[in-house]
Protein backbone atom coordinates (compact mmCIF):
# COMPACT_ATOMS: atom_id res chain seq x y z
CA UNK A 1 0.00 0.00 0.00
CA UNK A 2 1.65 3.76 -1.18
CA UNK A 3 1.41 6.05 1.66
CA UNK A 4 -1.57 7.76 -0.15
CA UNK A 5 -3.77 4.90 -0.20
CA UNK A 6 -2.42 4.99 3.45
CA UNK A 7 -3.61 8.41 4.22
CA UNK A 8 -6.58 7.97 2.25
CA UNK A 9 -7.72 4.78 4.05
CA UNK A 10 -7.19 6.53 7.35
CA UNK A 11 -9.40 9.43 6.38
CA UNK A 12 -12.20 6.89 5.91
CA UNK A 13 -11.45 5.36 8.69
CA UNK A 14 -11.14 9.08 10.54
CA UNK A 15 -15.02 9.50 8.59
CA UNK A 16 -16.50 6.54 10.04
CA UNK A 17 -16.05 7.10 13.61
CA UNK A 18 -17.80 10.70 13.78
CA UNK A 19 -20.50 7.92 14.57
CA UNK A 20 -18.96 6.77 17.19
CA UNK A 21 -17.48 9.61 18.71
CA UNK A 22 -20.36 11.82 20.04
CA UNK A 23 -21.01 8.75 22.32
CA UNK A 24 -17.33 8.93 23.64
CA UNK A 25 -17.24 12.39 24.49
CA UNK A 26 -20.53 11.81 26.54
CA UNK A 27 -17.55 10.19 29.17
CA UNK A 28 -15.07 12.54 28.25
CA UNK A 29 -13.50 10.32 25.94
CA UNK A 30 -12.17 10.33 21.95
CA UNK A 31 -10.53 7.96 19.86
CA UNK A 32 -7.78 8.63 16.81
CA UNK A 33 -6.51 6.61 14.36
CA UNK A 34 -3.14 5.88 14.35
CA UNK A 35 -2.43 4.02 11.09
CA UNK A 36 -3.66 1.22 8.98
CA UNK A 37 -1.56 -1.53 8.34
CA UNK A 38 -0.60 -3.13 4.73
CA UNK A 39 -2.62 -6.46 6.14
CA UNK A 40 -5.63 -3.77 6.72
CA UNK A 41 -5.71 -3.82 10.45
CA UNK A 42 -6.97 -0.10 11.82
CA UNK A 43 -4.67 0.58 14.98
CA UNK A 44 -6.22 3.24 16.82
CA UNK A 45 -5.31 5.40 20.48
CA UNK A 46 -7.88 6.14 23.54
CA UNK A 47 -8.01 9.37 24.19
CA UNK A 48 -8.98 11.06 27.87
CA UNK A 49 -11.74 9.24 29.43
CA UNK A 50 -11.65 6.17 27.61
CA UNK A 51 -7.70 5.72 28.08
CA UNK A 52 -7.76 2.80 30.76
CA UNK A 53 -11.06 2.03 30.54
CA UNK A 54 -12.57 -0.56 31.66
CA UNK A 55 -15.22 -0.66 28.97
CA UNK A 56 -12.85 -0.08 26.06
CA UNK A 57 -13.04 -3.30 24.92
CA UNK A 58 -16.95 -4.16 24.56
CA UNK A 59 -16.53 -0.59 22.91
CA UNK A 60 -14.11 -1.35 20.39
CA UNK A 61 -16.40 -4.66 19.43
CA UNK A 62 -19.81 -2.99 19.57
CA UNK A 63 -19.04 0.35 18.95
CA UNK A 64 -15.83 1.39 16.81
CA UNK A 65 -14.92 -2.27 15.07
CA UNK A 66 -18.80 -2.07 14.02
CA UNK A 67 -18.44 1.32 12.59
CA UNK A 68 -15.43 0.84 10.29
CA UNK A 69 -16.36 -2.03 9.02
CA UNK A 70 -19.84 -1.05 7.98
CA UNK A 71 -18.45 1.87 5.85
CA UNK A 72 -15.18 -0.31 5.18
CA UNK A 73 -15.61 -3.89 4.74
CA UNK A 74 -11.87 -4.10 3.47
CA UNK A 75 -10.86 -3.58 7.22
CA UNK A 76 -9.62 -7.17 8.75
CA UNK A 77 -9.97 -5.74 12.35
CA UNK A 78 -9.19 -3.00 14.59
CA UNK A 79 -6.74 -2.82 17.39
CA UNK A 80 -5.53 -0.29 20.47
CA UNK A 81 -2.12 0.79 21.06
CA UNK A 82 -1.02 3.55 23.45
Amino acid sequence: MTQEERNSLITRVDAALEAVRPHLAIDGGDIEVVTVSDNQIVEIKWLGACHGCSMTAMTMKAGVEQAIKSRLPQINGVVAVN
